[in-house]
């Protein structure tokens, strides 16, 4: 395959050129050269920049990232892909118990949310950090 410059590469990855330079920065990728002003890749950055745009969906920070980037290849920590997905799973309970909430204030027959004990209980959730921390926000 052959060097791509950096334009091709953020067309083809859908990554803008400064976060490409960022990303050269943190260590994330390397360029092989230059052609005129431009940074040359390898067509293998690709692959690299899909398992970057992967981890930072999964909610890994950039730094945590990099670490999983050893030579040879990617070195990933399968301890910590389950706590992100343990994580990930407390996110998705948190963000379930959100949309039912609003599901229910959205129905409710009370004559204002304000008057309607769930919600209630939604806000005094809300207030102490927990909103999703179980059904509707109840301890």
């Amino acid at each position: 395959m052959r060097d791509l410059d950096i334009s091709e590469v953020a067309r083809r990855s859908g990554v803008r050129a400064s976060a490409l330079r960022h990303y050269e920065e943190k260590g994330l990728i390397a360029s092989i050269g230059r052609r005129g002003l431009r940074r040359l890749y390898d067509a293998e950055v690709l692959e690299r920049l899909a398992l970057i745009a992967l981890g930072r969906t999964a909610g890994f920070s950039l730094d945590e990232i990099a670490g999983m980037f050893g030579p040879g290849g990617p070195q990933i920590d399968r301890q910590m892909l389950a706590a992100k997905a343990d994580e990930l799973d407390a996110t998705i309970r948190k963000l379930g118990a959100i949309r039912e909430g609003l599901r229910h204030a959205a129905a409710c027959p009370a004559p204002s949310h304000m008057e309607c004990p769930t919600f209630q209980r939604i806000l005094r959730g809300a207030v102490r950090g927990r909103a999703g921390s179980s059904r509707f926000g109840k301890a």
